[in-house]
């Protein structure tokens, strides 16, 4: 697949004229439009992508193209799916082609302003979910901390699927926070929580509070590991949600430092971890007498994924 994000001249997909719309709009006659500039443009497996790109534009099961086959298509949807098409063929990952990406129950708006949420950050959305209910005596409320929000995707979760009286959302990019607003304002309905955004760095931005949980999924790649990133990954998504400096550890630890002065005795810190670092990342909260119970849990895959932590209770602690 080609990649650059500045192109000219005649869309892949067709331009709505001539031999295109000749063709029957139907869901088939959209992922044969779709196989076929994706096959131009070098891609092997130009069906099956284009069945994902036709089921991700309607927010459906890969498999629904093939049984909605002879489905008619809107001409808004023809011309959604030809700007989809053009960009995928352009090298734009999926989610920024269609336009959102599936995040547990939720459909979020991304785009180039933010990282495209993955399946390790919901099983990080579990983890959080299963403390917070484990917690003996605690009764629903309290606040909640996304720290590095991006899309928004972990505190519009947790907003909608736990019972926290407020969830705060931090992210030093204002482009990303248009973003999460975005979102908020689609999944209004859905949501239990008070769920507010604010620009700066880390922790710093917050109005003064007590927080219950603090999660984050702060930005974790070492700047001399940019080569080897997936192209997808290192054109496309935002450097500043990508790399955590010289060796990808700057925020977690500032993160580290900081969120005992913020979080209630007892109250979790969660966070997403480099795969390669996350012993050296529970090293350095073992170290901080301010922190207890301290974890490192495997991803779905078997890696070492997250670390969990909790604020310590003790007296000076």
């Amino acid at each position: 697949m080609t990649d650059g994000r500045a192109h000219g001249g005649e869309s892949p997909a067709g331009d709505g004229g001539g031999a295109a719309a000749a063709v029957e709009r139907t869901v088939a006659s959209l992922v044969d439009v779709a196989a076929a500039a994706l096959r131009a443009s070098g891609t092997t497996s130009a069906v099956s992508e284009a069945r994902e790109l036709v089921a991700a534009l309607y927010d459906v099961p890969r498999f629904w193209p093939v049984a909605n086959a002879h489905q008619v298509v809107s001409d808004e949807m023809w011309e959604r799916a030809r700007h989809a098409i053009d960009r995928r063929v352009h090298g734009a990952p999926l989610a920024y082609a269609v336009g959102h990406a599936a995040f547990r129950h939720l459909t979020l708006y991304v785009d180039e302003r933010v990282l495209i949420p993955r399946p390790e950050t919901e099983q990080l959305v579990d983890l959080v979910l299963e403390a917070v209910r484990g917690d003996a005596g605690i009764l629903d409320g309290g606040v909640a901390v996304d720290v590095g929000t991006g899309s928004g995707a972990i505190a519009l979760a947790l907003a909608s699927e736990a019972r926290f009286e407020t969830v705060y959302g931090t992210d030093v990019s204002t482009d990303a926070l248009a973003v999460a607003r975005t979102n908020a304002a689609r999944a209004q309905a859905s949501l239990r929580a008070n769920v507010e955004f604010f620009a700066g760095s880390l922790l710093a931005p917050l109005p003064p509070c007590t927080a219950r949980v603090i999660v984050s999924n702060p930005p974790y790649i070492a700047l001399s590991e940019a080569p080897a990133l997936p192209a997808s990954v290192r054109d496309w998504e935002p450097s500043v949600a990508l790399f955590g400096g010289v060796d990808g550890m700057q925020p977690t630890a500032q993160l580290v430092r900081e969120a005992p002065a913020v979080l209630e005795p007892g109250g979790l810190l969660a966070l997403e971890v480099d795969v390669r670092r996350a012993s050296l990342v529970a090293e350095l909260v073992s170290r901080d007498p301010r922190w207890a119970s301290v974890q490192v849990v495997l991803d779905l895959t078997g890696r070492e994924r997250f670390v969990l932590a909790r604020r310590s209770s003790r007296r000076g602690g």
